[in-house]
């Protein structure tokens, strides 16, 4: 495997447009930040926005947003017809690598929430474990999804902590020219 990551801005424009249909499949609209808006955050904000190859293939994306506090993991996506071989294994090995040493930080949708995709959460949210993330007991709703929100590394994590980020986030946000209101 000749697994290696690309910031989105390094992309050629058929990358950009590959990583922005991944990115429109693999989440609902309802958690997605509307793509030019994401890729202006981006910019604004010191976003590790990944792109990931297996030599000359495209595999996935990821983003992070590294925080004094913990990293907080916005998005993961590996393309759904490579899903199920290791890559996303790989890719967050190299992440959790990457931040060794760090507290990291991930919402997911609640595999305990009635819906359609309930068994792909539960396999999600247990890979996650698998991988040493663990419950942090604190959730939230948002646009009728539940989500439960995940630690991995020293530390623990609360609603006030929760609460901070967003604050942080709509601070920036609000600073964007042009930004339209959340």
């Amino acid at each position: 495997m000749t697994l290696f990551e690309k910031p989105v801005r390094a992309l050629a424009p058929e990358e950009l447009a590959r990583t922005k249909r991944l990115y429109e499949s693999a989440f609902p609209v309802e958690e997605r930040i509307p793509w030019k808006e994401l890729l202006r955050l981006a910019d604004e904000m010191p976003l590790d926005f990944a792109v990931w190859f297996d030599g000359a293939d495209f595999v996935g994306l990821t983003i992070v947003w590294p925080r004094s506090e913990f990293d907080w993991f916005w998005y993961f996506a590996v393309e759904e017809e490579l899903r199920g071989r290791g890559l996303g294994q790989e890719i967050l090995s190299r992440l959790l690598g990457k931040r060794a040493g760090r507290t990291l930080i991930l919402d997911m949708e609640s595999p305990e929430q009635e819906c359609e995709n309930a068994e792909q959460r539960r396999r999600r949210h247990g890979f996650y474990l698998r991988n040493g993330f663990r419950d942090t007991g604190v959730g939230k709703s948002f646009r009728g999804i539940d989500y439960t929100i995940l630690i991995h590394g020293p530390g623990t994590f609360s609603m006030r902590d929760y609460d901070e980020i967003i604050a942080e986030l709509r601070a920036v946000w609000d600073a964007m020219p042009g930004a339209e209101p959340r």
